[in-house]
């Protein structure tokens, strides 16, 4: 297979799509203002081939951060493309597709792999797709857009989780999740006093979830949502640690990016050195595999803002092209297999 990456920063579809000849799969990621115009002229352009999309930054070694970005597959893919509707109070509804359409392609664990692109409620649109996925060791990866909205095969929906089924007929495939954090040295914190609905951390281990945060690190409330680059929680979830980015304090609670339940069992975290960790997933994927045909990748939004405060974003993208052909999604959550995580790079490798 090969994978197609064009873009225009302008947000000019036809100068994105340069170059792109006899797609098997697109996906499109644009900018608010002209999403649906954007979905509207890529179906034009190449009416009935798969597709999914959504508002957010793509790149390959360059980001494009407020224009269009085009990923195809080319030569060697089969893929269908679909979309779960009323993903904020029923995915499970239209989950009869997602069957319908592993059917379709035949798919089998070692050369198909799921990504989706989600407009929210990303934790229950997961738990729905790998009751399905899971029985059939389907990898999934994927990521939240902005502003609500995605879109599948030419039409736009909102509430909703678009998804493509990418059978590699070339070889095999494989999913990574890359986490840039340790967890710190020491106690255990059990969450209470939570909100699933808004996203709330109200306790830890029976204090105001702030104050604790506050006591461990010794900083300033006007510091908290900073400090989460630096500091994020993480949740155990057996060998697992799933990273969870606080986004506001509210009173003595704090509000973060990812569902906390009472009881989970939390850590807080330090960031590592990424630059080392990036060129160990490296050297991790090249160990799997011994040739690569693409690679599509999801960055959480708090790596893309905490490497360009660094002014080391552009050396990441540099980094990674070390795998090949390497594109991808810069999302306000990252999705692996069964997992919503913060704060994380996931990918899936081509052979």
């Amino acid at each position: 297979m090969r994978q197609f990456f064009g873009m225009s920063q302008g947000g000019n579809l036809e100068e994105a799509a340069i170059g792109l000849s006899n797609p098997e799969f697109i996906m499109l990621i644009s900018n608010n203002r002209q999403f649906e115009q954007h979905v509207a002229e890529l179906e034009k352009l190449f009416p009935k081939v798969p597709s999914i999309g959504c508002i957010g930054m793509g790149y390959d070694t360059r980001i494009v951060e407020d224009g269009v970005s085009i990923i195809a597959y080319t030569e060697g893919t089969e893929v269908v493309a679909n979309v779960l509707e009323q993903v904020s109070a029923m995915p499970v509804k239209y989950i009869h597709r997602m069957e319908q359409d592993l059917m379709k392609i035949d798919a089998s664990s070692d050369n198909t792999v799921c990504i989706d692109f989600c407009s929210s409620n990303d934790a229950c649109v997961l738990t729905t797709a790998y009751s399905l996925l899971g029985k059939r060791n389907i990898q999934l990866v994927g990521g939240t857009g902005d502003a609500g909205k995605v879109s599948a095969n030419g039409k736009v929906y909102e509430d909703a989780a678009a998804y493509a089924f990418v059978k590699n007929k070339g070889g095999r495939v494989k999913t990574y999740k890359e986490n840039i954090y340790k967890p710190l040295d020491g106690q255990y914190l059990i969450a209470s006093e939570t909100d699933r609905s808004n996203y709330l951390l109200g306790a830890l281990n029976g204090k105001p979830a702030k104050q604790v945060y506050q006591e461990i690190l010794h900083i300033d409330e006007k510091d908290i949502t900073d400090q989460t680059f630096i500091n994020p929680f993480g949740k155990l979830n057996g060998k697992e640690i799933c990273i969870i980015s606080i986004k506001a304090v509210e009173g003595g609670a704090l509000t973060c990016y990812r569902q906390v339940n009472d009881s989970d069992v939390l850590v807080l975290l330090q960031l590592q050195d990424y630059k080392m960790v990036a060129n160990d997933t490296i050297q991790r994927i090249c160990y799997d595999f011994n040739h690569i045909s693409a690679v599509f990748s999801v960055n959480c939004l708090f790596r893309y803002l905490l490497f360009s405060k660094n002014n080391d974003m552009q050396e990441y993208l540099e980094t990674m092209s070390k795998l090949g052909s390497h594109a991808g999604l810069v999302g306000y959550g990252e999705h692996y297999n069964n997992q919503f995580v913060n704060q994380s790079m996931t990918c899936v490798v081509f052979e």
